[in-house]
């Protein structure tokens, strides 16, 4: 599988800006981020982004669209000169879309889940969101552990985003047969990347 993509990152990150009419806190981007990668990696074999997700005290949290969001020091020269092209931070907590994005980054299949999951989850906040990203079995799987204070963060496994909760969204309701493929293909892809 190839690496994390920093185009889809930045479009991601201005899409659902665009979608909150410009300017989206930070959180609840991340979230409906999380929540895209969820869904097309259970409907489809792959996440959008595949960046490496941590689970925090508030929810998952993908790590390098983290950094762009915050224009981290981390960022290199391209990555930067994108971020800056296309977004822009309001205060400490949003950023805005301040230039059109490059949407050609982005499969038919990807904008589909993101309008889904825009659609489905846009009218929660980031608190809501990230209350709700706790019922999910990919964080769970770290709850005591964050509550312990074992650590502030830990890594994520997008094997671990097929698990089924009985609380889950509809969105989430994939036909079992269809979910245990696509978790074959995303595993035999990561087996072909690790060969590369």
């Amino acid at each position: 599988m190839v690496g994390f993509n920093y185009k889809k990152a930045v479009s991601s990150l201005a899409f659902f800006a665009q979608k909150e009419r410009g300017v989206i806190n930070k959180m609840k981007a991340f979230k409906l981020i999380w929540l895209s990668d969820r869904l097309h990696l259970r409907q489809y074999g792959r996440p959008i982004l595949n960046d490496v997700y941590f689970a925090l005290p508030k929810g998952p949290v993908p790590s390098s669209t983290k950094d762009l969001a915050d224009d981290s020091n981390y960022l290199v020269e391209s990555e930067k000169e994108l971020r800056d092209q296309v977004l822009e931070n309001v205060g400490r907590y949003n950023v805005a879309v301040k230039n059109d994005f490059p949407k050609n980054v982005f499969s038919e299949s990807d904008l589909k889940v993101m309008e889904l999951v825009y659609e489905n989850f846009g009218n929660l906040d980031e608190f809501t969101l990230s209350e709700l990203s706790h019922q999910y079995p990919e964080w769970q799987k770290f709850e005591t552990s964050l509550q312990i204070g074992h650590s502030s963060r830990f890594e994520m496994s997008y094997s671990d985003f097929f698990g089924n909760n009985n609380n889950a969204h509809p969105l989430f309701d994939q036909d079992d047969e269809l979910l245990e493929l696509n978790k074959e293909v995303f595993l035999e892809n990561q087996i072909i990347s690790n060969l590369v």
